[in-house]
């Protein structure tokens, strides 16, 4: 299981409720399990919302990556859109 996340600032100008109506709909993407928006609450960061998702194998998740409405979404609203934001990919950690 991959838990893909990414923590993002918004430039000024742009309009919350529309980006994030927009990135909701990667949610319905096939392969996207237990997707949330998040809005941040702490005070050590200066990012504002996040996105989390898991996929159930690599190949799943190489395929969303892939996606006609991922790369349009990325290209049209998140690179114009987005100030700074670091993505993370996480697995389980066994010992």
């Amino acid at each position: 299981m991959i838990h893909h996340t990414v923590t993002f600032r918004l430039n000024p100008s742009v309009g919350v409720d529309e980006f994030l109506g927009r990135a909701r709909e990667l949610g319905a993407l096939t392969g996207v399990n237990d997707f949330e928006v998040l809005r941040q609450v702490g005070l050590k960061t200066d990012f504002t919302h996040a996105l989390s998702m898991r996929f159930a194998t690599q190949e799943t998740y190489d395929s969303y990556n892939a996606h006609p409405t991922h790369v349009a979404f990325v290209e049209e609203v998140w690179i114009p859109q987005v100030a700074d934001f670091l993505e993370l990919d996480y697995v389980t950690f066994n010992d």
